[in-house]
This record gives C-alpha cells, structure tokens and sequence, in this order.
C-alpha cells in the first residue's frame, strides 16, 4: 500500500521473472465489473521490450512461467486475451 504503481510493477516482475533490465510504460486500467467471478479486480497493466535472449526465470508465484509466441499463446483466464490484444496494439 506504500508503493506507487510503477515501484510495484517493477517489484512484481522481479520478484516473479528476475527480470530488472526493462522500461515499463503504463497501458491501461482493467476495472469493468464482473470481469473476474472471483470477485471485484482493478488490474493496472504495464508494458515493454526485452532483449531477445533474455530468461524469465519463475519465482513464487509463477513457478511456471514461460514465454509464448504471440501466435500460439495458451487459452487466458478471464478477459486477459483482451488485455493482451489492446495492449499489443498499443506497444506495437
């Protein structure tokens, strides 16, 4: 709660990938209700370009993390293939 957005993107990406050598750019807000049947979710999405050899290398909470062609990504939970699609549009 002490953190402002950007501190805490690039807090998450480490923490999850080991990734710190990337300039992150904010996207968009995800807030529309119901887009998670879990229950109310603000989604704050950040963007940007890494090297080409780069690893992700998973952490705690994504122990399975992996990099995807854009062409071939996996089936997304909720209304996450919209989040990817926009901000496709908006980076490329």
């Amino acid at each position: 709660m002490q953190e402002d957005l950007i501190e805490s993107a690039y807090r998450e990406l480490e923490e999850e990938t080991q990734i710190t050598t990337v300039n992150l750019t904010q996207l968009k807000t995800y807030g529309k209700p119901g887009r998670d049947p879990r229950g109310r979710t603000v989604s704050v999405v950040f963007g940007g370009f890494l090297e080409d050899d780069q690893k992700a290398q998973a952490g705690d909470d994504a122990k399975e993390a992996k990099w995807f062609p854009i062409s071939e990504l996996p089936e997304l939970a909720f209304d996450h293939q919209i989040i990817v699609h926009e901000s496709l549009e908006k980076l490329l």
